[in-house]
């Protein structure tokens, strides 16, 4: 299908100067801002890197970013939305998923040569989606001034110019020179990439909008770019799951609050969004705890969260001393929960003999729970519901590879309605394990992971995340001139 014969539904693409510039954060609130005026709105990102994952309503992944856009959208999450999605398991590694299955394993240079071949597969993705809607929103990664990276690129220019998307450049004040950057991308874009840029706008501003204004106006005279707006600091974006690890590095802990609760900060955490529910309960002080820094000795339960590279963060977790640390709170009567990755490194060995997250080989475990597993190439992903021990409902997403046996199994961390059982109890009941993401969700299952008071907030995330949806919208559309990006997208505003 060729550029022209895609121009059906409307599209719009959000590109940035750089990551972290809030491209997520924008297309979600656009994306509910465009649902609240009546149209059907899907969201699409060509490709992204991330260790945040969710699980599609057709069985596949897609970064976490496109899962709570489709709730923007008020639509379930499909594979379409992410076709590709790189899951860094080392500095120079990353899983290949594409259309929401696992594709093997790329080396960071690799990819860089032979992405070109996925656009395809992009391109089939984002036809489906456009049929199914009134207007795709379209997410950038990084930036497009990084024009080292434009040959065979997917994710910014090479898609916009193959798809024939307009797009709408993204600036972060927050970050400073900001023109700077709006400006360098206009100077160092191709003049055919630069050709498909409708505009700008400026993201993050705190303060009086008015002080900006000499500054947006030298933007536009530098570039000839339309001005779309200034956004304000949102608030709102701090109660929508975080994509990227990078946010952890700001976690601050010791609230004072009745229940502590900790993570290690593993160096390839995965779906570290599983403890968002945590945060909005008033008796609970939830912080990760970064490297260099030991887990401290008052906490009252210990998670070991995922990790996209289990046997390298078991190691890495060694060499922090966190071991040591965790049996010291466990022998003290501390409790400790792994989920997923971290189930795995809690018992007697994990071992990778076909290298699938890695170099192939084995560690002794945590030798908490009595199980061991070895990782395989299929991939489990599915969303499933229960109950735990004590009766209480849990829902949530498998996403893991690996089989753990052992005798451990025997008292299971939770019932599923399969009639399968997931996870695994020590003896004692203070160490569990389970491969369930998501167990924080509901407020029974809260209150039993947790302990402690049991009249905790029901549904309080799920409603403080779709409210934070509809503040982040209004705020776009005081702030931005919707009806001209409605225009530029080709659609009725």
């Amino acid at each position: 299908m060729s550029a022209a014969e895609r121009r059906g539904a409307g599209a719009l693409m959000i590109q940035g100067c750089g990551s972290d510039v809030g491209k997520s954060v924008l297309v979600a609130g656009l994306c509910r801002l465009f649902a609240n005026r009546g149209l059907t709105v899907r969201p699409f990102k060509p490709q992204n890197m991330s260790n945040n994952a969710a699980v599609t309503v057709d069985g596949g992944e897609i970064g976490r970013a496109q899962a709570v856009q489709a709730l923007a959208c008020r639509t379930p999450p499909t594979s379409d939305m992410n076709p590709v999605l790189l899951k860094p398991q080392s500095d120079v590694g990353a899983q290949l998923i594409v259309q929401g299955r696992m594709a093997g394993h790329w080396a960071a240079r690799g990819f860089q040569t032979q992405r070109a071949a996925l656009l395809p597969v992009v391109l089939e993705s984002f036809d489906r989606l456009r049929a199914q809607a009134d207007l795709v929103v379209v997410e950038g990664a990084g930036s497009p001034a990084e024009i080292n990276l434009r040959a065979g690129d997917i994710a910014n220019m090479g898609f916009a110019r193959a798809a024939d998307v307009p797009v709408v450049l993204a600036g972060d004040i927050d970050r400073g020179h900001v023109i700077a950057a709006l400006v360098g991308a206009h100077a160092v874009l191709d003049p055919d990439d630069r050709a498909m840029i409708g505009g700008f706008l400026v993201n993050k501003f705190r303060g009086d909008p008015s002080l900006f204004d000499e500054g947006r106006a030298e933007i536009t005279r530098r570039t000839g770019w339309r001005d779309f707006g200034l956004v304000p600091w949102l608030a709102s974006a701090t109660r929508l799951p975080a994509e990227d690890a990078v946010v952890l590095a700001r976690e601050e802990g010791g609230s004072g609050r009745r229940i502590r609760i900790v993570a290690p900060m593993l160096s390839r955490i995965a779906n570290f969004d599983d403890f968002d529910p945590l945060r909005i309960e008033p008796e609970v002080d939830f912080a990760f705890v970064p490297p260099g820094r030991p887990l401290p000795g008052d906490a009252d339960l210990v998670i070991l969260p995922g990790s996209k590279a289990t046997l390298a963060d078991l190691d890495f977790l060694r060499r922090q001393g966190w071991d040591i640390d965790l049996l010291a709170h466990v022998r003290r009567g501390g409790r400790v929960l792994g989920v997923c990755a971290g189930f795995q490194m809690l018992g007697r060995t994990v071992a990778d003999p076909d290298g699938i997250e890695g170099p192939p080989g084995a560690a002794p475990g945590l030798g908490l729970l009595e199980v061991e597993t070895v990782l395989t190439g299929d991939k489990r992903l599915a969303h499933v519901s229960g109950t735990l021990a004590d009766g209480a409902a849990v829902s949530g997403y498998e996403m893991h590879v690996g089989r753990t046996t052992g005798p451990g199994m025997a008292r299971p961390f939770a019932r599923l309605e399969s009639g399968v059982l997931d996870g695994a109890v020590s003896a004692d009941g203070r160490v569990a394990g389970s491969y369930l993401h998501g167990l924080f969700e509901a407020a029974p299952a809260r209150a039993a992971l947790i302990g402690g008071d049991r009249h905790l907030r029901p549904g309080a995330h799920a409603t403080a995340v779709d409210a934070a949806l509809d503040e982040i919208a209004l705020a776009l559309e005081a702030a931005l001139d919707v009806e001209a990006l409605a225009a530029l997208a080709g659609v009725a505003g």
